[in-house]
This record gives C-alpha cells, sequence and structure tokens, in this order.
C-alpha cells in the first residue's frame, strides 16, 4: 500500500532538494497522486535518520541519472532496504568533465572566458534541448516502468535539477500536467534550503567571491528558459507532445492509461 508523505515537507540533513510531485493539476482536472512520485538530488550523503524517512516511504524504485563521474565524486547511494536502484545515466561520463574541473579549479579570468556573456546559460539550454533529443531510449524505459510496477518512485540525479528535473517534466507531460504546473514544480529547486552546495577545489574567499558565484550561478539556477528551451525542443522536433510520447518516447495509449492510473487521482 502506498504511503502518503506527511503535508509537511521534511528536515533531510543529507538530502537535498527533496519533495513530492504530488498535487500538481492536469489539463483534464485531474491530479498527481501524493505519495507515488517524488525527486531530490542524490543519496549519497543521507544520514541515517534521512535513510529511515525514505525506506518509510514505501518505495519500489529510485532512478539515479548520475554517471560515473558524479558517482566517482559524490558516492554511490545509500543502500534502502528492498528499494529497486536502477542507475540511467543522462550525460556520458566524459561529457563535460574538463568543463566541471574548470568550474571546480577556475581562476576568475578562466570562468569568466569560460561562462560570461550568456555563455554559461547558454550551455544550459544546449544541454536541456541535447537530453531531450538524445535520450528517448532512457525516458522512455522509465515511462514503461513507471506504468507497469515501479511506483512509488525516486527520481534523482546529482542536484535533483536538471537530469532529474527534465525526467519528472517528461513524466508529468505524459500524465497530462499542465505546462505552467511543470514550470513552477521545477522552479522551486531555486529556493535556498534545496539549491546544491557549490564545491571549489579552494577554500580562499577569492573562490566564492561575488562575481566567481554571479559566473556559476547559470549552472545552478533552475530557470524557466532552461525548461521552456525543453519544451520547445519537443514542439520543434516531433510537432506536439502526444506524437513525442508514441513517435520519440515509444509510449502506445494503452501504455500512457496504465501510467495514469497508477499516478494521478
Amino acid at each position: 500500500m502506498t504511503q502518503q508523505i506527511p503535508s509537511t515537507e521534511p528536515e533531510l540533513t543529507g538530502v537535498r532538494n527533496f519533495r513530492d510531485v504530488g498535487g500538481l493539476p492536469t489539463v483534464d482536472g485531474r491530479r498527481v497522486r501524493h505519495g507515488v512520485l517524488f525527486r531530490s538530488g542524490h543519496l549519497a550523503h543521507a544520514s541515517d535518520e534521512d535513510a529511515a524517512f525514505l525506506a518509510s516511504l514505501g518505495l519500489h524504485t529510485v532512478f539515479d541519472f548520475r554517471n560515473a563521474a558524479d558517482q566517482k565524486l559524490e558516492g554511490p547511494d545509500v543502500e534502502l532496504p528492498g528499494v529497486l536502484n536502477v542507475n540511467l545515466p543522462l550525460s556520458d561520463p566524459a561529457d563535460g568533465a574538463e568543463f566541471w574541473k574548470m568550474v571546480r579549479d577556475g581562476d576568475l579570468d578562466q570562468l569568466r572566458e569560460l561562462l560570461d556573456d550568456g555563455k554559461g546559460a547558454g550551455r544550459m539550454i544546449a544541454s536541456y534541448r541535447r537530453i531531450i533529443k538524445d535520450r528517448t531510449a532512457e525516458h522512455s524505459r522509465v515511462l514503461h516502468a513507471l506504468a507497469e510496477d515501479s511506483v512509488p518512485a525516486l527520481m534523482h540525479c546529482a542536484a535533483g535539477k536538471d537530469r532529474a528535473g527534465l525526467s519528472v517534466a517528461v513524466t508529468l507531460l505524459a500524465l497530462g500536467v499542465e505546462r505552467e504546473a511543470i514550470v513552477a514544480d521545477y522552479l522551486e529547486s531555486n529556493a535556498k534550503h534545496r539549491r546544491y552546495k557549490v564545491h571549489r577545489s579552494s577554500s580562499a574567499a577569492s573562490a566564492y567571491s561575488p562575481e566567481v558565484m554571479e559566473l556559476l550561478s547559470p549552472l545552478f539556477d533552475a530557470r524557466a528558459e532552461y525548461i521552456e528551451a525543453a519544451f520547445d525542443t519537443v514542439d520543434e522536433t516531433w510537432g506536439d507532445v502526444d506524437t513525442y510520447l508514441e513517435q520519440g518516447l515509444k509510449l502506445t495509449p494503452e501504455t500512457r492509461e496504465r501510467l495514469r492510473e497508477r499516478l494521478l487521482d
């Protein structure tokens, strides 16, 4: 039986950006059921209390969208008893490795060269577009799993913002959730207590100066223009959401209806 999450959001000490996606409205007047779909940052640093709370949710599956480089940096997820862990990387371990090394190690001049004049936001938009176009097999696998038996489910990446954010958004599109509601849920990742903590190699104050943090902010912000670029990519590539789901993600009307039965009130 699905466990209902408490109405007050839990204060998890080692897991960032956790929330229940329940309650979001669909275009036909239904709502996402509480206690069946959760999202968060990685679980590698979960405390014993965090793990106990997560175990209480009755999760069937944890989808981890991190790549091998992420897991080496942060560590593996804590093990939750009886929960299926599915690692489904949405970016290649080598993709951007040098870029992220520069983010951690680069000095101010290097960061200006890398991120100034809109280059940081441009990189994020390009990444969102690329994941939508190139990762249809992975998103298809997630939706088919949810339609069959994989709920309650938790989706996460490193920060719980980009790869998990896109996977949650794709799931919500398949459920018929209003786009405005999807964007609003995505933007909740900006809350101070949710945000991924920026880690730089140097602990000197200059490594976290206001200019450095401003240059890095496009990488760690959830911005409406990012998720809107994903929606635009769906429309430009497939014409509309229904065609994207049927042709891009191989989701039959019957499978989509099973998904709705499992995840909607």
